[in-house]
């Protein structure tokens, strides 16, 4: 069972990383529903090019943690990363779902802008789901 979730969290995360790329190289499709905006449509963040870059290779490196922790690829990971790495992804991804209580998140006030259209529907369920993912295997590896 981990495997598969595995599996399916590291497509997941190459699935996102490819995407963050496209965007830091100049990719403009889909953009106008990934950044968070105000009432007035004024966009609350301006990610960079560099921080852009750095989401999509900090998803690669959680794609291929995940294949090493489900002994998909046998790499041995320092016991710091073995024993605890999912553990943080798992908590990023659920405090991303849960959100600020503005823009982003379950429990975001701002929810007709099309970000938050999209934030319901399919970004915040999708951190959801990979933070249990996460736990799961987590907690079913040892």
């Amino acid at each position: 069972m981990n495997i598969v979730i595995s599996i399916i969290l590291c497509f997941v995360f190459i699935f996102l990383a490819s995407f963050h790329f496209y965007w830091a190289f100049g990719g403009k499709k889909g953009t106008e529903n990934v950044i968070p905006v105000d009432t007035n449509n004024v966009k609350i963040i301006n990610p960079s090019i560099i921080s852009t870059l750095f989401v999509g290779i900090i998803l690669l490196l959680f794609a291929f943690i995940n294949i090493i922790k489900t002994k998909i690829i046998n790499i041995e990971l320092p016991e710091v990363i073995e024993n605890y790495c999912l553990w943080f992804i798992a908590i990023l991804f659920l405090l991303r779902a849960i959100g600020e209580f503005n823009y982003i998140g379950f429990f975001k006030k701002i929810k007709t802008t099309k970000f938050g259209i999209m934030d319901t529907k399919v970004y915040s369920p999708l951190c959801l789901f990979i933070g249990i993912s996460e736990i799961l295997i987590e907690l079913t590896s040892k």
